[in-house]
């Protein structure tokens, strides 16, 4: 996975051809890198244009946690030609790094300072460490950094680099798996985003958005009368209580609302009460109870312009979509990666009802058999390294098998069959 760069005798290939870069750009190794300075106009007008820059608080609570000004190193954020749009970290290494340039709204790409992890990361395209003396500049031989290109998830353009800096060089053994992460998070939270942006939901007005945090379960939240009329939508991943949009507003959902309407919207043809009821209750509970909660979920839905809800059989009319069936669409469709994006969590993760355990299990399955039947290797290693495939022998042999022979990732994963086969032989007997 990292290229390392080398300035010893006997350089690699890859680092002969960094250095001649370096050369051919008349980088001087005894000048200060990364001279020329942004004005802070200029610099804001870059970090504006960057589509990273929204991200900056994500990466910093990853890569530098609560305490970003007194940990052990230093994270910066370049946009996709090597300006550096953001630095944090502590603060007697930022006053250092200072001193050679090191800081918002200066050039770091190989044409401005030669061999560096952010400069040779975007020049590769890949990721890279670099480690004290293997900089080109000297003034930065007393560093050690790693970096990570980010891309665009939908088009693999890449958009910026992600760097990660220290002066012990420590980062060498616990920041790497940690910054090829983060890059991913930063990654997947773009798509994200996007894809929320593509719904064409119009924004709530500023006093309905603040009386929201006050809200509780089966809350209306109206929608403005400037705003056209949301489509029909159910929110239940990775949430214990979900979301309810209508035509004429949104709602918060108490738990057991939230699953009555995902085995609706699951079983578009409609549900007995009797049915409904042994996929709801963990144990058998009168229809009374059952009844009295579609009474309550009907003052919902009618809150937000639905009343639809049909009986014998309980059904909505039109059917209910929702972001678990669009997940499902997306596979369908063999859009892995958007597929991965959108499922943010399991279905109501802490429900126990007996109807949506199975619906949770059912779109697990398809998830991991539609990537295994013809997935790229790349959405395949992200549900690998996810909790429901980081023990899966067959995802993880999958993903050897996609991968070229050369590839440096192959010792990662085969790592990880062994460990698996490991523990699936257990413990030695004595």
């Amino acid at each position: 996975m990292w290229s390392t760069v080398s300035s010893t005798p006997g350089q690699s290939e890859l680092v002969r051809q960094s250095w001649s870069r370096s050369a051919a750009h008349r980088v001087d190794p005894a000048g200060g890198p990364g001279r020329r300075l942004l004005d802070p106009d200029e610099l804001r007008d870059r970090c504006e244009a960057s589509p990273l820059t929204g991200l900056i608080p994500i990466a910093r609570a990853l890569l530098l946690g609560e305490n970003a000004r007194d940990g052990d190193a230093l994270v910066a954020l370049g946009d996709a030609d090597g300006t550096l749009l953001w630095v944090e970290g502590d603060h007697d290494l930022r006053a250092a790094a200072e001193s050679m340039s090191f800081l918002p709204g200066t050039d770091w790409s190989e044409a401005a300072v030669g061999t560096s992890a952010p400069g040779t990361a975007l020049a590769l395209e890949r990721p890279v460490r670099v480690h004290h003396g293997e900089h080109f500049a000297r003034s930065a031989r007393s560093w050690s950094c790693l970096a990570v290109p980010l891309r665009d998830p939908e088009t693999g353009t890449v958009l910026g680099v992600l760097d990660l800096t220290d002066r012990t060089g420590n980062i060498r053994t616990h920041g790497e798996r940690l910054l090829i992460a983060t890059a991913y998070a930063l990654q997947q939270e773009l798509l994200v985003r996007r894809l929320r942006e593509s719904a064409s939901t119009p924004r709530l007005p500023a006093e309905v958005s603040s009386a929201n945090v006050a809200l509780g379960p089966d809350t209306r939240v109206p929608s403005s009368d400037a705003t056209p009329p949301r489509a029909l939508g159910l929110e239940v991943l990775g949430r214990d209580l979900g979301i309810l949009r209508g035509p004429d507003g949104e709602a918060r959902l108490s738990a057991r609302h939230a699953e009555i309407l995902t085995l609706l919207s699951w079983h578009p043809q409609g549900l007995t009460a009797e049915r409904l009821a042994d996929l709801l209750y963990e144990r058998e509970a009168p229809l009374v109870t059952l009844r009295a909660e579609i009474v309550r979920l009907r003052r919902v839905l009618a809150s937000v312009g639905i009343t639809t809800l049909g009986t014998r059989p309980y059904r909505l009319e039109p059917g209910l979509d929702s972001d678990v069936r669009r997940v499902l669409c997306l596979l369908d469709r063999g859009a892995h990666r958007q597929a991965l994006a959108a499922l943010t969590g399991d279905v109501l993760p802490s429900s126990r009802a007996p109807g949506i355990l199975t619906i949770r299990d059912q779109v697990r399955e398809r998830l991991r058999e539609s990537l295994l039947a013809g997935a790229a290797v790349e959405p395949l290693l992200e549900f690998a390294r996810g909790p429901h495939g980081i023990d899966d022998l067959e995802v993880w042999r999958m993903c050897l098998q996609l991968l070229p022979a050369c590839s440096p990732r192959r010792a990662g994963v085969l790592s990880e069959i062994t460990r698996i086969t490991d523990e699936l032989d257990g413990p030695p007997h004595g």
